[in-house]
This record gives structure tokens, sequence and C-alpha cells, in this order.
């Protein structure tokens, strides 16, 4: 059980510590940065989308976390 934790943890942290490995924009909105040059408005966009999309699962998984500790205290 605890290894399974351990890797639910580290697969939801690795999509927070390389954030530049993932791709997470619409098709119309990738068509419209991609003509931007330096590209900084895409990556903008793209962290903004990582960070709202890794937010409930964090939620989710402190709020199991707390759960647990008080079904097994």
């Amino acid at each position: 059980m605890k290894k399974s934790l351990l890797l639910c943890v580290v697969l939801l942290l690795s999509s927070s510590l390389f954030p530049e490995s993932l791709e997470a924009q619409c098709s119309m909105c990738r068509a419209v940065l991609e003509s931007e040059e330096g590209q900084a408005t895409a990556k903008g966009i793209n962290d903004g989308i990582v960070y709202l999309m890794a937010m409930p699962y964090i939620l989710v998984a402190g709020v199991g976390f707390v759960v647990y500790r008080m079904m097994y205290k």
C-alpha cells in the first residue's frame, strides 16, 4: 500500500518538476500561439494549463491522505 501511494505521489510530482515535457494546449490555442515569434506566450499558457490541471489532483490526494490517517488512528 505504501509503495503504491509513493508511486502516485512521484507520478504527480513528476509533472510538476518537468512541465516542459507536457503539451497541454487545445488545437485552436496551439495554432494561434505557434505563429508567434519567441513562443513566450505559448510557454506561459502551457505552464498555466499544467498548473490548473495539477491542482485538483493534489487537493484530492491531500484529502485522501487526511482521511486515510484519520481511519487508521
